[in-house]
């Protein structure tokens, strides 16, 4: 099983919309996964629009993808979080549903900061 940031077993992100790498709405990774969708986030208006500009657009429908609005959750590349991060525009984090993995890209003192207050 595999396991959370936190040292836990990794908790679901969202299967409304799926999400994941495998689309089993988990921020589960593999090999095949190269962007690392390892970092469970609740999505903003602004952080949709920073990933957009920067050439990702997450929030435009698309065939077998409804388009993410503001206050989905979405597992999201290690390495785009951190980029957001530097640019002070990371959405929060959801630490049980954000693998293990993320940590070999970015820090858990950061995603610890991010944390959701609103609850997994």
């Amino acid at each position: 099983m595999a396991k959370n940031v936190l040292g836990g077993e990794l908790e679901p992100c969202s299967t409304d919309p799926i999400t994941g790498f495998y689309r089993d709405g988990c921020c589960n990774t593999g090999v095949e996964d190269l962007g690392v969708h390892t970092v469970c986030v609740r999505v903003t208006a602004e952080f949709l629009e920073f990933s957009k500009s920067r050439g990702n657009d997450l929030s435009t429908p698309r065939p077998g993808f409804p388009g993410l609005q503001p206050g989905d959750r979405w597992c999201l590349c290690a390495s785009r979080w951190q980029e957001a991060l530097d640019e002070g525009m990371a959405p929060e984090v959801v630490l049980e549903a954000t693998h293990a993995a993320s940590v070999e890209w970015v820090s858990l003192d950061d995603l610890r900061r991010h944390a959701a207050r609103w609850g997994a």
